[in-house]
């Protein structure tokens, strides 16, 4: 038996009278684009679910291979970073959070003033002038508001939260509530302040301060002056509700200071 001949390069029209026409020239869907002949031809040889198969494939490997970048090297529109590259690209590192408690660096001692006659008590230079004209604003009006504590270092939180801890016979997490860790106070920002009622001095660092005229005057104006509570009742980081802690906001590296860390908590 002979082999069949191999095919040629051209092929006649039926019922014609031995003409030939080139290949090329077969009917077919019009100049399909370059890139995509092949599919044409997969299509034409294959039937029922395997062209169905074929069809979705191409789309796929379409959509999925389309650049990043335009002819100019810049990022497509539709390629977003995703939410955890934003710190990397910024150089931020997330804060850390334990027991409720954002972590904050000590503020550089040259940078504090003090806000009290005896020097004890000291501020960053921003919240320190702040903090001085609210007081005298209240003392105007008759109200004493008292500087009981302000910037911390490390080793002074130490001491609250181990020592206390231990005398007072407390868990971790039941110390947390009342007092950060050390290395996690807002004190150690050189922003924030505990307050009392120098009138009422039995309220100092606790919840009837609430009830004094020194809160109700805070509540009122403090925000004149660039504070807000820094614990209110129900706050998001379980933190037992402080009425005598305030915190100053009034410029860009306080506000990044303590908002930043609520973002990234």
């Amino acid at each position: 038996m002979k082999k069949a001949s191999q095919p040629s390069k051209s092929t006649k029209l039926a019922g014609n009278t031995g003409r030939e026409i080139p290949i090329a020239l077969r009917e077919m869907p019009r100049s399909p684009t370059p890139s995509r002949r092949w599919l044409w031809v997969l299509v034409g040889g294959a039937t029922g679910f395997s062209a169905i198969a074929v069809i979705i494939a191409v789309i796929f490997f379409n959509r999925t291979t389309q650049p990043l970048a335009n002819s100019q090297g810049q990022r497509s529109a539709t390629a977003v970073a995703a939410p955890d590259d934003r710190w990397q690209e910024e150089g931020e590192t997330p804060r850390d959070n334990v027991l409720g408690h954002l972590s904050y660096e000590e503020a550089p001692v040259e940078e504090l003033q003090a806000i009290t006659a005896d020097g004890r008590v000291r501020l960053r230079r921003a919240a320190a002038e702040k903090f001085i004209l609210m007081a005298e604003a209240a003392r105007s009006q008759g109200i004493v508001l008292s500087a009981l504590s302000g910037y911390r270092t490390v080793d002074e939180q130490d001491s609250l939260f181990f020592e206390v801890k231990a005398q007072r016979k407390q868990t971790p997490a039941e110390r947390a509530e009342v007092s950060a860790p050390p290395g996690y106070s807002e004190h150690h920002t050189g922003y924030a302040i505990d307050i009392g009622d120098g009138r009422a001095p039995a309220t100092h660092l606790s919840v009837n301060f609430e009830n004094t005229a020194a809160f109700r005057w805070l509540q009122e104006n403090a925000t004149r002056y660039n504070f807000e509570l820094s614990f209110p009742r129900h706050n998001p980081q379980g933190i037992s509700y402080e009425p005598w802690h305030w915190r100053f906001i009034g410029d860009i590296d306080s506000l990044e200071t303590f908002y930043r860390a609520q973002n990234l908590e």
